[in-house]
């Protein structure tokens, strides 16, 4: 156990030096050169050419910033806040507050300084810190197989699965391939070197090909474009027409789903795998009638969360709709609402396909296997 549990902590050390180390291709881009982006400080703001008419404010916020960071470290210079009437996108400086800003120069010379954002990293840091604090406290150490299972999963994100997106990959197979890759890493942080990693990679797996399938087949059904995904448009209008962004949607509906079809896979190959320990003459069929009870059992849960988790962010939408008196059949037949069902709905497919598979698998290989590993014993 103890061999097992060092071999899982140099894979996951060795992963994130690897994900780490891997060029994205785009570090460089065209947009900052002849230009810095450093953090400064507010050391005063004028107000005086901000419109305002009623919750909307136009024109711009002028600031006198302190550098802490790069070239202009030290030195005071001025800064603009543009201001478009946006309540989304605009904000608003007050003295203190630390932001990020984009300092056009030449030379040594200062020509623009437009403001960026409010400078967020330092509390991020802080939520993180108490997020993987808290899961050390409670979790012990299974919790250091956690925390590289998130590291690594938002490093191939960032690190494999945008980069190849952007140069034009096909976003179902490398969706399909990242997820598998992920799904298998992750179980492996789990069980180890184990059969049980075998079974429950296979039924998340399954399922996620299941989700594959159904998201293609609807998204074509529905008639739902890609463009409806935030930020899709800015994409294309910077120069990246080639994309597929219907494409990348569908890969989005099975990735979205995929760490709940792991959750569920893991649940009930651990639970199997008790019952096994528990009574090691259990037949086949009784293991997989005892996975798909289990299955049945964690399901309306798990959909549930799909729900939750892809609705949240919509309800200011949904009062939007019940404000205007909007009726229910038109709501579900706008483009974006009906995504968001396909989403849901088909990332919960996934999730009822995942328990027969793992049910299955698990019936199959796990009384087997611990009737071999006891005689090895």
């Amino acid at each position: 156990m103890k061999k097992n549990y060092l071999l899982q902590l140099f894979a996951g050390i060795l992963l994130i030096a690897v994900l780490l180390l891997i060029p994205t291709g785009y570090e460089d881009v065209v947009i900052y050169q002849n230009a810095e982006r450093a953090v400064v400080i507010v050391t005063a703001t004028d107000n005086s050419s901000i419109l305002k008419s009623g919750l909307i404010m136009s024109g711009e916020q002028s600031c006198e910033l302190y550098v802490t960071e790069g070239m202009f470290k030290g030195k005071t210079i001025q800064g603009v806040n543009f201001l478009s009437g946006s309540l989304e996108r605009d904000k608003i400086y007050k003295t203190g507050d630390r932001a990020y800003v984009t300092i056009s120069h030449q030379g040594d010379r200062v020509t623009q300084a437009v403001m960026t954002d409010h400078f967020r990293l330092g509390k991020e840091a802080v939520l993180l810190v108490l997020f993987f604090g808290f899961l050390l406290l409670f979790a012990g150490k299974n919790s250091i197989q956690a925390i590289f299972s998130f590291i690594i999963t938002v490093l191939a994100i960032w690190k494999i699965l945008i980069p190849a997106y952007l140069r034009g990959c096909d976003p179902i197979a490398a969706g399909i391939i990242l997820s598998a890759l992920l799904t298998l890493m992750i179980i492996y942080f789990v069980y180890g070197i184990d059969m049980r990693t075998l079974v429950a990679s296979a039924g998340s797996v399954l399922g996620i090909l299941t989700t594959a399938v159904l998201g293609m087949i609807f998204t074509s059904w529905l008639n739902i474009h890609g463009a409806i995904m935030p930020g899709a448009e800015s994409l294309l209008y910077a120069g990246y027409q080639n994309l597929n962004l219907t494409r990348i949607y569908m890969a989005g509906i099975f990735i979205g789903a995929s760490g709940s079809m792991m959750d569920l896979s893991v649940d009930i190959t651990s639970a199997v795998w008790e019952v096994v320990q528990k009574k090691p003459d259990i037949s086949g069929r009784e293991a997989v009638r005892s996975g798909m009870n289990v299955g049945r059992a964690a399901m309306g849960t798990m959909t549930t969360t799909l729900l939750l988790a892809y609705s949240g962010s919509y309800v200011t939408q949904m009062m939007v709709f019940m404000a205007q008196g909007t009726p229910v059949d038109h709501i579900l037949n706008y483009r974006y609402v009906a995504s968001e069902v396909l989403h849901t709905v088909a990332g919960s497919f996934g999730l009822v396909t995942v328990a027969p598979f793992t049910a299955l698998a698990a019936g199959l290989i796990l009384p087997g296997y611990r009737a071999r590993k006891s005689g090895k014993a």
